[in-house]
Parts: C-alpha cells; structure tokens; sequence
C-alpha cells in the first residue's frame, strides 16, 4: 500500500467513527437542568468536540490498525470476499 492509500483509508475510517461516535458523552440541557432561554432542551449542554475527536481517532486507529494487519499481513483482499449472488 502507498501512503496516499493508507492515508485515504484512514480518513475514511476517521470521518464514518466520527459520525458514529459524535452522540456518546453527549448531555443535554435538559438532563442538566439547565435549559438556556431561547434554545430547545435537546441542545446540547456544552461542546464537547474535542473529546469527541479524540474518542473517534483512538477508535478509527484501532480499526485501521486491524484492517493493515488483515491486509497487509494476512494478504486478504476483495477476491477474499465469498459471491453472494449467483454466477449463472
């Protein structure tokens, strides 16, 4: 694999556990008891991106680190994949 590749790959991973782990840790105003005026009670209660952030590159470097090995050590690639529909 280049580098172009590794990197692509990884930033696929990053961005698909991004929006997978966005909702985890999140508190709303509501669950706080503190609902600002003018804002719903489902907003949440403060940013919380950069631990959210941190949260999804541990995680997407785990998965990636999983798929590297699955590739590049054990040789696995799409021909690997079983046919799920019918050759005939």
């Amino acid at each position: 694999m280049s580098w172009i590749s590794i990197f692509a790959i990884y930033f696929i991973f990053w961005w698909v556990v991004l929006f997978a782990m966005l909702p985890f840790g999140l508190r709303t105003q509501d669950e706080e008891g503190e609902v600002t005026l003018g804002t719903t009670a489902s907003a949440p209660k403060g940013p919380h991106m950069l631990r959210a952030i941190i949260r999804t590159t541990i995680v997407s470097g785990l998965i990636f680190g999983a798929f590297y090995v699955a590739v590049a050590v054990y040789g696995f690639s799409f021909d690997d994949i079983p046919r799920i529909a019918p050759t005939h």
